[in-house]
């Protein structure tokens, strides 16, 4: 019963992630003359060489589905289905908004270059968001880390990394081409690819970030009691020896939020003899005040 509830959880969640893909690929994307990275961009370049002949959907499952069948197979049954679903979300959502003719943002609307760049910021933003779904629950979001997967699954020496550089710059290379040489659809999808991977690292760890402090200082109780006083944050006391004057001191490490960084500093200044260092923290976990 446990299994059966997580797995109709997955696929709900899935969905809701690949309508959230949908909705920036109808709204902004297939109008606008430009394409996103990996399997979906050559989706996108193939329906706009075709004329519109075969629905966006149609181009999307094709490119995407054989690559998650196969990796059903070979690599994870259950990550490949899942994959698998979510595409077909996606191609379903876009198809269900252009039956119901919902009206897309499109350039032709203002016939300004402009509109496109606002576009790609658009999807890139959106499509961001539901990437990053994916990426949290399963670590995987289409079908250029179901090839990563496959290749890897053959030869575990290959370094992957190349392959989505390579793969997100063919793309910008062959939609140059596609889109009649225009400048503007290959800046367009650079920036749609650059926002997209900003949000996605944001919904990932940027909510939950934080500043981590190591302060080295002769007077531990002093300072700890304000930093516990003013900023709210525990700090944890640690004894140190410095290896030029042979002396005991204490570091003191504290995990602050962003915006008391400032408060940090001047507290820190007050304190002669003391020097710190400070680094970002990616995700913070357990009793810390957001």
């Amino acid at each position: 019963m446990k299994k059966f509830k997580e797995i109709t959880f997955d696929i709900g969640y899935v969905i809701i992630a690949g309508f959230i893909v949908a909705f920036a690929s109808y709204m902004f994307q297939n109008s606008n003359n430009f394409a996103p990275g990996g399997i979906g961009g050559l989706a996108t370049i193939v329906y706009h060489l075709t004329n519109d002949r075969f629905p966006w959907a149609f181009w999307l499952i094709l490119f995407n589905a054989p690559i998650f069948i196969l990796m059903a197979i070979f690599v994870d049954k259950k990550l490949g289905l899942i994959l698998l679903v979510y595409i077909c979300a996606q191609g379903f959502g876009a198809s269900l908004m252009q039956w119901l003719n919902i009206p897309a943002y499109c350039k032709a609307n203002n016939g300004e270059d402009y509109e496109i760049i606002i576009a790609c910021i658009a999807t890139g933003v959106i499509s961001g968001v539901g990437f990053s779904m994916t990426l949290r629950r399963f670590g995987a979001s289409g079908g250029t880390y179901a090839i990563s997967a496959l290749i890897k699954k053959v030869r575990p020496e290959a370094n992957i990394a190349y392959l989505s550089f390579i793969m997100d710059g063919s793309v910008v290379l062959i939609s140059f081409f596609s889109f009649g040489m225009n400048i503007t659809s290959a800046i367009g999808t650079l920036i749609n690819l650059f926002i997209a991977n900003v949000v996605v690292d944001v919904c990932l760890s940027g909510l939950k970030n934080g500043y981590k402090f190591e302060i080295i200082t002769d007077r531990p109780d002093e300072l700890s009691e304000e930093l516990l006083t003013r900023l709210k944050h525990g700090v944890t006391s640690i004894k140190v020896e410095g290896m030029y004057s042979k002396t005991d001191r204490t570091m003191l490490i504290c995990i602050i939020r962003k915006k008391q960084v400032g408060e940090m500093y001047k507290i820190i200044k007050k304190y002669g003899g003391t020097f710190a260092d400070v680094t970002k923290v990616n995700e913070v976990f357990g009793k810390f005040a957001k």
